[in-house]
């Protein structure tokens, strides 16, 4: 809780505010039942004045019951508008908190939770805190004030009536308590079923074409169907145990209420002789009323305080589910002292051995050892599954080498700033993500300073000029979430350009150039041959005509380097890389023939 309140501090004025004003407005409430015991007893069933004198006297307590009124809405007035302010203040907060910490998490923890999980916290969860954080200091402080303050009143106004509400009250709590720890882990139940729905429309949302290809929307649908249903019947269930609560505390209510209206007619009917003569300080028609409004004022705000605790039973669950990611430490830091790198644009794998966090088995990667020197292009071909992707992780850090040492320049990357490490590397993946915006706009991801001349100079290069200057709009071609609205092949290139513009040390294509045909393949890396000589350039590649122009290509199978040489080398000396050529080159000539 306390890890989570310090993103108050910063509005604690605010915070301070909201229950002095609400203190304010319920002094004022207070007040009223006691000025009402006044009009009745002291000016409509006066016996001693006359009846220009009870008018006198309700007419001037009325004004005064008035302007208690008026202040009285000011402080609410006042307490919500501050309570209001800190509460949202302190939800943007924590949401900006919490999205930071996920941005900065290391690709090791952001795979303990899921995307839907993700935006249940960073939505759902903050704006449960959120409203536990407006109530606590606004209706929290209105319910102590109302409970403590309506049972002293009660006690003043006849002490009878107050061993009443001391004989119930317990009682009423004990049921309170009874059923909030009965829907204590229902709550923790329904937020996990919200992230559940959160997945699997997450899921379809970005798998909608799958799903439409493979004709299962009505698969789906009724995927999401249960997982609703089963999120509305868990609500339900705890909404069914807090439901018990409010008929119980009216019953409780009007049970009070008898016994004062009984004890005040028998105190009244006993102390008749004292009211005729008005002597002494005997039970009135006044004080009973009073009495039943201090009772409603008490007992309501005994049921304001059992939601207050749903409240915070729920947040409980929610900031226990935040501070799980706020909690969460990346894994990989950057180095406390940076090393100056001695070199530029080269990469070295030291023995290098990797599996993944929790996967146990054989190594991903194994003793792995190869030197790419400045400027050099390597390609790397492997068999699906052989730790190709895995390799190229290891260079900006995604995940660090269980064993051995990944030298960037000439420095473990260890040793780096990430930083600085990541600003050295451009890297293209498969999958390529693309944002809501304009192709200009995830273009300048590269480098948000570029030039125009700098823009058509790398999309040239990466053969996208040509069909982005055919869209009407050009380089301002707004494009949907994800770059649904191009082709593969389109994206991937758009892709490389940005890579480009960051003018990296060292270019990365992970299968970057799946989704475009052998010419474009082809003129892309002519290109930039041609006009990054000095970039060291690293390939996954799939294909044969993809690697087979590199300096140098490496053969992985199961992690391990099987060789590295020129196609012509590997050609004659390597059984893998034959294979390889043979079921790919090979076949397409026979097929050409």
């Amino acid at each position: 809780m306390k890890k989570i309140l310090k993103y108050l501090k910063p509005y604690w004025f605010l915070a301070l505010l909201a229950p002095i004003f609400m203190g304010v407005e319920v002094f004022f409430e207070l007040l009223q039942p006691k000025l009402m015991e006044k009009i009745v007893d002291n000016g409509v069933l006066s016996t001693t004045l006359n009846l220009s004198e009870k008018i006198d006297v309700v007419l001037n307590t009325g004004l005064i019951m008035l302007l208690c009124v008026a202040i009285a809405g000011i402080g609410g007035i006042l307490s919500a508008a501050f309570a209001s302010t800190a509460a949202n203040s302190f939800g943007n907060d924590v949401r900006k908190a919490v999205f930071s910490r996920v941005v900065d998490l290391s690709f090791e923890q952001k795979d303990k939770f899921t995307t839907g999980s993700l935006i249940t916290r960073i939505t759902n969860d903050v704006t449960q805190v959120q409203n536990f954080i407006m109530m606590s200091i606004r209706m929290f402080v209105r319910t102590i004030l109302l409970f403590v303050g309506g049972i002293v009143m009660m006690y003043i106004t006849s002490p009878k009536f107050a061993m009443v509400l001391g004989v119930i009250l317990p009682i009423q709590v004990l049921i309170i308590i009874y059923f909030l720890r009965k829907a204590l882990p229902i709550f923790k139940q329904v937020q996990n079923k919200i992230d559940t729905v959160n997945s699997i429309v997450q899921e379809n949302v970005n798998g909608v074409r799958v799903v439409k290809a493979y004709t299962r929307e009505d698969y789906e649908s009724k995927k999401f169907a249960r997982a609703n249903e089963d999120l509305s019947l868990t609500t339900l269930k705890v909404q069914k145990i807090l439901a018990i609560v409010n008929p119980l505390m009216t019953i409780f209510l009007y049970i009070i209420v008898v016994a004062i209206i009984y004890l005040g007619a028998q105190q009244i009917h006993i102390d008749l002789p004292e009211i005729l003569n008005n002597t002494g300080n005997p039970m009135t028609v006044g004080k009973v009323m009073a009495g039943l409004t201090y009772i409603f004022q008490i007992l309501m705000s005994v049921i304001m305080l059992a939601m207050i605790v749903q409240s915070v039973t729920r947040a409980k669950v929610s900031i226990d589910r935040l501070n799980a990611v706020l909690d969460s430490n990346p894994t990989i830091m950057d180095c406390d002292e940076y090393s100056r790198p001695s070199q530029i644009g080269t990469v070295e794998y030291q023995n290098v051995n990797f599996n993944y966090p929790n996967l146990i088995g054989k190594p991903v990667i194994s003793n792995f050892n190869l030197k790419i020197e400045k400027g050099e292009s390597l390609a790397i071909l492997g068999s699906t599954g052989s730790g190709k992707s895995s390799l190229v992780n290891l260079i900006p850090r995604f995940y660090d080498a269980t064993s051995g040492a990944v030298l960037v320049n000439g420095v473990n990357v260890k040793e780096y700033r990430l930083q600085e490490l990541r600003e050295k590397i451009g890297i293209v993946l498969q999958q390529a993500e693309l944002f809501s915006g304009t192709i200009k706009e995830n273009l300048l991801w590269g480098d948000e300073n570029a030039s125009e001349e700098e823009l058509v100079h790398y999309a040239k290069i990466a053969q996208a000029d040509d069909f982005i200057r055919s869209f009407t709009d050009g380089y301002d071609t707004v494009i949907s979430e994800k770059g649904a609205s191009l082709s593969g092949g389109q994206k991937q290139r758009i892709s490389i350009a940005r890579a480009l513009l960051k003018k990296p040390e060292i270019l990365i294509f992970d299968d970057a150039t799946s989704a475009l045909d052998l010419a474009t393949e082809a003129n892309l890396y002519q290109a930039l041959r041609a006009n990054l000589q000095d970039t060291t350039l690293i390939i996954i590649a799939q294909r044969v005509a993809s690697a087979k122009n590199a300096d140098k290509i490496a053969i992985i199978d199961n992690g391990t380097l099987v060789a590295c040489d020129t196609h012509d080398v590997l050609f004659k000396t390597c059984a893998i890389y034959q294979d390889i050529y043979n079921s790919q080159l090979r076949r397409g000539e026979e097929d050409e023939q």
